[in-house]
C-alpha cells in the first residue's frame, strides 16, 4: 500500500504525483525536533520554573523570527493583526505547551507519558473542527477518537503517567488547547502578507509568550539565582529547533496542507519521546507505555486514512 500525502494547492490534473520536498522537510521537522523537545522540557523545569522557561522561548524565538520577516521587507504589523492572533497565541503557548511544562515538573508526568497523551491532539481536531469550521465529525472519527481515549487510560495505569493528579489532568487539557489554537490559527493565514510565513508564528509566540509571562506571574513564579548551563543549553534548543524552525515547519503545514496531514507529526512525537527519555533520563518504559503508544497510533491513522482517501 501506498500513501500520497498532497497539500491543498498540490491538486492538479496531471496524472504523475511528484513529491514536495518541502511537504517533506516540515513534516520531518515536527516529527523528529517536537519528539526531542519532551525531553528538553523536562530538563528545563527541573531548575526553571515552567511557564517563565517557557516564555523566554517563545519571545525570544518570536523577536528573532519578526526581525528576519522586517529584514526582509514585511511592514510592522498593524495592531488588529496583534488583536487577531491574541486568542491563538493562549492557546497554542499558555494552554498547550504551558500545560505541558507544568506537568512535567519534578513530581509530575515523564516526557514520554506527556508526548503519548499530546499524541490524541488530531483527535480533538477532528472534534473541534465542526466547531470551527462546520466540518462534521463522521463515526469513524468518533471510534478513532475513543481508540486514542484508550491508549491514555492505559497509560494512565502505567509508571508513565504517575505524578499529582493535578498535573495529569493539566497535560490531559495540553491537547485540546493545542487543536483549538490551531483551528483558530488557519484563519489568520493572511496575517503579514507575503511574509505570512514568518509574521504570523512570530506575532502568535510573541502574545503567547508574554500571556504566559503573566500567568507566571500571577503563579508567582521568578528565575532562580542559579541555573545549570544544562538548563540553559535546553532552553536554547527550545528556543531554535522546537521554536524557530518547529513552529514555523508547522505554521507552514497549517497553511498548506489537510489538517490531517499538518497535525500527523502527533503520532510520531511519542515513540522520539518514550525512547529518548528511557535512553537518556531513565524514564520507565513499561508494557503499558507501549500499548499506549500503539493505541494512539492506531487512532490517529485511522483519521489520516479516512481523510486521506479522497485525494487521487
Amino acid at each position: 500500500m501506498r500513501i500520497v500525502v498532497t497539500t491543498s494547492a498540490s491538486i492538479s490534473s496531471s496524472s504523475e504525483s511528484r513529491v514536495d520536498y518541502k511537504l517533506v522537510a516540515c513534516l520531518a521537522a515536527v516529527y523528529v525536533i517536537w519528539g526531542s523537545t519532551y525531553l528538553a522540557m523536562r530538563i528545563a523545569v527541573v531548575e526553571l520554573p515552567p511557564l517563565l522557561m517557557a516564555s523566554m522561548r517563545f519571545v525570544s524565538a518570536g523577536a528573532v523570527m519578526l526581525a528576519i520577516a522586517i529584514r526582509r521587507g514585511a511592514a510592522w504589523p498593524r495592531a488588529r493583526d496583534w488583536l487577531r492572533v491574541v486568542p491563538i497565541g493562549v492557546l497554542l503557548f499558555v494552554g498547550g505547551n504551558g500545560f505541558v511544562a507544568i506537568a512535567e515538573q519534578p513530581g509530575g508526568v515523564s516526557s514520554g507519558g506527556a508526548a503519548v497523551v499530546c499524541a490524541t491532539m488530531p483527535l480533538w481536531v477532528g472534534v473541534l473542527g465542526w466547531f470551527f469550521e462546520g466540518a462534521r465529525s463522521t463515526a469513524r472519527e468518533w471510534i478513532a477518537l475513543a481508540i486514542g481515549f484508550a491508549g491514555v487510560v492505559v497509560l494512565m495505569g502505567g509508571p508513565s503517567l504517575d505524578g499529582e493528579p493535578r498535573l495529569v489532568a493539566i497535560v490531559c487539557g495540553a491537547p485540546i488547547a493545542w487543536a483549538a489554537g490551531s483551528l483558530l490559527a488557519r484563519r489568520t493565514r493572511d496575517v503579514g502578507g507575503a511574509h505570512a510565513a514568518l509574521v504570523g508564528p512570530a506575532l502568535q509566540m510573541l502574545v503567547g509568550g508574554a500571556a504566559l509571562v503573566v500567568v507566571a506571574l500571577a503563579r508567582g513564579e521568578s528565575i532562580p539565582a542559579h541555573v545549570s548551563t544544562t538548563a540553559w543549553l535546553a532552553v536554547a534548543y527550545l528556543a531554535v529547533f522546537g521554536s524557530l524552525v518547529g513552529f514555523t515547519a508547522y505554521m507552514w503545514l497549517l497553511r498548506n496542507a489537510r489538517p490531517a496531514v499538518a497535525t500527523s507529526y502527533a503520532y510520531v512525537n511519542p515513540v522520539i519521546a518514550v525512547l529518548l527519555g528511557a535512553a537518556l533520563y531513565g524514564e520507565p518504559l513499561g508494557a503499558s507505555t507501549v500499548l499506549a503508544n500503539v493505541l494512539v497510533a492506531i487512532a490517529v491513522v485511522t483519521v489520516l486514512r479516512k481523510r486521506s482517501a479522497p485525494a487521487r
